[in-house]
């Protein structure tokens, strides 16, 4: 049938809508893809660049380090050197993007089958495979770790599998490396908690087959996105783009395996993956941030590229966060965590949910925020809830009310030192899986987690800063002294915690406006004899009373 009309956004119409809004650079000068693209573009997120200056890279001048020039242009950031880059991709606006998670995983919209597809104009497969400068060995794929990687990788890529039983496909993030022009190695993990590819691997390693695969490089970014959000096993993610779409995606039969792919990829390497042999992969800059040590890990026999005659290659910054491969992860399953305690387990005073992201790679520490006066059961449930949720996360899991700023740690540590008792306000969960990290040797022993509630347990003083309006004053101040401009950190002005009364707000009023001495006046009004120093005033008075 011919394609329905699309509700979505393709790669290039996504580059363009980047390019309008001022977030793309154009790349003419030569680079070269083994040893100088990726640590170009690493530069925005290790240089002190605030990440809303960051922006995708388009490359259309590439060379390999053989010399080499390739025709096909690479991308790099296009799906989230920035929120706001996301955003665009995402189609909704930075505030409604978790309700758009938390909808389109409730109402899934199935995809659209076609029969002609932009992702099949051309197609290579048998002898124009194999040799050099063929095949794999044709496309311009970058080395994300020089001086690390042991090869070129596939690293934006949605990797789809089937269930051989129920037949649902699954689309996952995975690394592929390039072997040979025809051949690549590819690692899903087995971990539990892992990829529902590796589930269908082991269903047809029984059956004695081959796994078909299909991996896309380069589709709609509502689709790119689902494939490393995380959902729960069985969901489909193509669905899930749907919902994200608002109408189907469309989908066409891959040319030599038995799946669907969708219709406007960029490109898609069909294959089958052997489920008898496995072969040395690695090493390769992981998203936790480590160099993967070489493992044994799965071979991927190319049968078909298929692609646009016009084809653009995205590659994804991955590797030590912040990345663009976090910024991914992190906005999509904090959504779905959010949900889970929400609505799955209906607990009440939840308020959000980060998960913090430079250097700990998003799983690592989960925190939970928790409006002011919310029942410490709540507050329980919640870190249980967050730590529960996945095997393979949350190793600390941290509550702390809504007047903490999540993103940023020196205000969690804050919480800690001051409204949490490790004695009474911790806990240990034991024999948690490790989850996604470091190669260690020897294999490490099962993981645990730590909870801790930093949440107020009764009233406090106001935070020891001005008044927003002394701040917010003496801002303009500064803007007009043309002093070096402000990024104001959170929190920057004080305020109210409880335990402040309507005397000492006249107080604080009256010391602004110069009356010190009134207030002079009538402290000496209130000399009491046989206390010892610091004793609370308000506990005298209140014994008076």
């Amino acid at each position: 049938m011919p394609n329905a009309k699309r509700t979505y956004s393709d790669l290039p119409e996504h580059l363009q809508a980047l390019d309008k809004a001022g977030l793309l650079h154009l790349i003419d000068a030569p680079v070269n893809k083994d040893t100088e693209m990726h640590p170009l573009v690493r530069w925005q997120f290790r240089g002190g660049i605030p990440a809303k200056d960051r922006k995708a890279f388009l490359f259309t001048n590439i060379t390999d380090s053989k010399g080499r020039k390739y025709d096909m242009p690479v991308v790099v950031g296009s799906l989230a050197a920035t929120p706001e880059i996301y955003s665009i991709g995402m189609n909704q606006p930075l505030d409604n993007i978790n309700k758009a998670w938390q909808d389109a995983v409730a109402n899934p919209i199935p995809p659209s089958e076609v029969t002609e597809a932009p992702c099949q104009e051309v197609v290579i497969t048998d002898k124009d495979l194999l040799g050099d400068g063929n095949g794999l060995d044709a496309l311009p794929v970058p080395i994300s770790t020089p001086g690390f990687d042991s090869a070129p990788y596939f690293t934006n890529t949605n990797c789809i599998t089937k269930d051989p039983d129920n037949g649902i496909q699954n689309m996952g993030t995975y690394r592929a490396g390039l072997k040979d022009s025809h051949r690549l190695g590819v690692r899903m993990a087995s971990r539990i908690g892992g990829a529902d590819g590796y589930q269908h691997w082991l269903k047809y390693q029984v059956r004695g087959e081959k796994m078909p695969c299909a991996i896309v490089v380069g589709c709609p970014p509502l689709v790119n996105y689902c494939a490393p959000a995380k959902f729960q096993h069985g969901m489909d993610e193509l669905a899930i783009a749907g919902g994200l779409a608002g109408g189907p995606i469309n989908i066409v039969k891959a040319k030599t395996v038995d799946l669907m792919v969708p219709a406007e990829a960029e490109i898609v390497i069909e294959g089958l993956i052997d489920t008898e042999n496995l072969e040395p992969e690695g090493p390769f800059g992981e998203s936790h941030g480590y160099v993967a040590l070489e493992s044994y890990n799965m071979a991927f026999e190319v049968s078909a590229i298929t692609r646009k005659k016009k084809a653009v290659l995205p590659s994804i910054i991955s590797q030590v966060t912040p990345s663009e491969s976090s910024v991914i992860r992190r906005t999509a399953q904090q959504s779905v965590f959010l949900a889970h305690l929400r609505d799955s387990l209906g607990i009440q005073g939840i308020k959000g949910l980060v998960m913090h992201e430079p250097l700990t790679s998003v799983l690592r520490f989960i925190i939970v925020i928790m409006e002011q006066g919310a029942a410490k059961t709540e507050v329980w449930r919640a870190l249980y809830g967050a730590a529960n949720y996945r095997a393979d996360c949350a190793k600390f899991v941290i509550a702390v009310n809504d007047d903490i700023d999540p993103d940023n740690p020196d205000s969690i540590f804050w919480a800690m030192a001051y409204r949490s008792n490790p004695l009474e306000d911790s806990a240990v969960l034991p024999f948690r899986a490790p989850g996604h990290g470091p190669d260690a040797d020897p294999r490490p022993d099962p993981d645990s987690t730590l909870l801790i509630d930093a949440t107020m347990e009764s009233v406090m003083p106001p935070l020891a800063l001005p008044k927003k309006e002394y701040m917010e004053n003496a801002a303009k101040i500064w803007e007009e002294l043309g002093l070096q401009t402000l990024r104001p950190e959170s929190p920057w002005h004080g305020y109210e915690l409880g335990d402040w009364s309507e005397d000492w707000d006249k107080m604080a009023e009256r010391a602004a406006a110069g009356l010190y001495k009134e207030n002079g006046l009538l402290t000496a009004q209130r000399v009491r004899k046989g206390l010892i120093p610091e004793t609370a005033a308000k506990q005298v008075e209140a014994e008076d009373d």
